[in-house]
């Protein structure tokens, strides 16, 4: 994918049968392949009706043409998109008509990544791109949607640009060290590092909610035997998943079910009951469930009210959060409520079910009232952690020594760290791994 200005296509649609199958053009010679298909092109914006034809000029199908003139289209090249029937046969033959023409077959995101190089995006809009059509709720599709209108790398420039002023602002106080001021001791300096700090952990925040809307969380739920643990996912998943008996060690295998809380699309992950046993198949089953804490994003300890007879085990993953669930309380009378990460309940009755789910939006900083502001991605969430380690280095080597050039080289590395966020600075390589996880036709 080198951003050649040569001319590729792809179906655009879904694989499989469709209504509507589409196949999309971009580059220097998108109108006059198109027009050898068609026969003639309507102006550009306006769709019309045409029979698409091979090189021998034998008709292929009949359908609709639209044509999108650089640079106001997606990629800012010429761009046409043929909408014919969703035969997997026809679009194969008009992709085949395409490629005769001169065109050739596209990469994975190279629609994408042409509109990144063109300036038409920025990465991080680019990505969203990818988030909204993975989407697996409302709720993040909103979210995707907000990105790719640009609300996430509006707010990255605006730190990009705070970090710039804040660090030029250092190096004319050092570059001329005879004014009666000393900035950098008067306190204005750190004062400003503070704010920059405080933005970053904002932002920091809210993206690592938008990574979780982009990626979905993984729960995992264990506990000792017969607590009710698959209870409790065929309550959240409100249907009859997991097999529930009365006998200990049911469960030998991770069952996973997909559910919504808050518009998050969240995996939970039944485990077999956590206990010594010579069992050799409920021992993998142990084994595997200890496997499945390390993933996960929570967890969920559940335990009988009425004995809360157990502690959570050793060896839990210290950087996870766990919620101590206390079931059964419709066979000991007690109320649904909730404290902090602890929540009573019952699995078999729903009693504080939504109490968990409000608990567990809380927890990652999501609710459905806000639904979170924009999508994120892990890449983002690192560099945004690594400018903040940044700034805080740097203010407190000038708290420690005075040294405003420090301060000054960490505030650099932190606005290049932002840069990487929406390709401001971005090496082929990270273009290279971005984009090959897109959808062919995207």
């Amino acid at each position: 994918m080198s951003g050649k200005a040569d001319t590729i296509c792809a179906i655009a649609t879904p694989p499989g049968r469709g209504g509507v199958g589409v196949i999309r053009l971009s580059g220097p010679e998108s109108f006059p392949i198109a027009e050898r298909l068609a026969g003639s092109l309507p102006p550009a914006r306006v769709a019309a009706l045409r029979k698409f034809r091979d090189g021998s000029g034998g008709v292929i199908d009949e359908g609709l043409i639209v044509c999108f003139a650089a640079p106001a289209s997606f990629t800012g090249e010429d761009v046409v998109e043929l909408h014919a029937h969703g035969s997997p046969v026809v679009l194969e033959l008009l992709l085949t008509a395409c490629t005769d023409g001169g065109a050739r077959r596209a990469g994975p995101g190279e629609f994408s990544q042409r509109a990144f190089l063109n300036d038409r995006m920025d990465l991080a809009q680019a990505e969203a791109v990818a988030d909204l059509i993975a989407a697996g709720t409302e709720t993040a599709a909103r979210a995707a949607q907000r990105s790719l209108e640009g609300e996430f790398s509006r707010r990255v420039d605006e730190l990009t640009a705070a970090l710039v002023e804040l660090r030029v602002w250092i190096e004319a106080a050092l570059d001329f060290p005879d004014e009666d001021v000393d900035f950098l001791a008067d306190g204005q300096v750190l004062a400003r590092a503070d704010g920059l700090i405080e933005r970053l952990e904002q932002l920091l925040a809210r993206a690592d909610s938008g990574r979780l809307l982009t990626n979905g969380v993984r729960i995992t739920i264990i506990g000792p035997p017969n607590a009710g643990k698959s209870s409790l996912l065929n309550a959240l998943a409100r249907r009859d998943s997991a097999i529930v008996t009365a006998t200990p060690g049911t469960t030998r295998d991770v069952l996973r079910e997909t559910i919504s809380i808050a518009g998050l699309a969240v995996t939970l992950a039944d485990t077999a009951g956590l206990r010594e046993t010579r069992d050799l198949i409920e021992a993998e089953g142990v084994k595997r469930a200890r496997h499945e804490m390390q993933a996960a994003d929570l967890i969920f300890w559940v335990v009988d009210s009425a004995a809360d007879q157990a502690q959570p085990p050793p060896g839990l993953p210290a950087n996870v959060p766990m919620f101590s669930i206390h079931n059964k309380i419709d066979l000991t009378g007690l109320p649904p409520r909730c404290q902090g990460r602890q929540v009573w309940l019952s699995a078999a009755t729903g009693e504080g079910l939504a109490l968990l789910e409000q608990q567990v939006a809380a927890e990652l900083g999501l609710s459905e009232a806000a639904g979170g502001e924009f999508s994120a991605r892990q890449r983002h969430v690192d560099q945004l952690a690594a400018a903040l380690d940044c700034v805080r280095r740097g203010r407190a080597e000038l708290a420690a020594s005075g040294s405003g050039e420090l301060l000054a080289e960490e505030l650099r590395q932190a606005a290049d760290a932002l840069a990487e966020i929406t390709g401001t600075m971005s090496a082929d390589e990270l273009l290279g791994r971005i984009f090959s996880g897109f959808c062919i036709g995207k």
